[in-house]
């Protein structure tokens, strides 16, 4: 390791807007006088689908599928919490239609969260 340079000494410019989103592979551009690069290049980001939270509104991220920011589209299906509260109203005695509003009121319904790019599934929200 050398020495910090002296106070009195400028200090060498940052590196450039194209250089810090160059290749971060050495072998290709191999560093100056052998020495590392004046500041290391960020890897890749990495995204586990647990870390981000699933609600029944659209989430603002970075799709893990094609690195771009968006916001989710959402997809609302029927599932348990649906098909239980049908079943439950028929025992009720609303089958002459009104146990299928259930599927219609979004607060029963799963989101299924996908990208607007690249059509990817990045979660869901189940109710039940």
């Amino acid at each position: 390791m050398t020495a910090p340079p002296p106070p009195s000494a400028p200090l060498p410019p940052p590196p450039s807007y194209e250089e810090t989103l160059g290749s971060n592979n050495s072998a290709q551009n191999p560093p100056k006088g052998g020495q590392p690069p004046p500041y290391p290049h960020p890897g890749p980001a990495i995204y586990v689908q647990n870390q981000v939270a699933f609600y029944d509104q659209p989430v603002h991220m970075v799709c893990p599928s094609c690195g771009h920011l968006i916001v989710t589209h959402i997809d609302r299906k029927s599932g348990t919490l649906s098909w239980i509260s049908c079943g439950t109203l028929c025992l009720l005695g609303c089958w002459a239609g009104c146990c299928l509003l259930p599927f219609c009121i979004d607060a029963f319904l799963d989101v299924d969260h996908n990208c607007p790019n690249c059509h990817a599934l990045l979660g869901s929200y189940r109710r039940l």
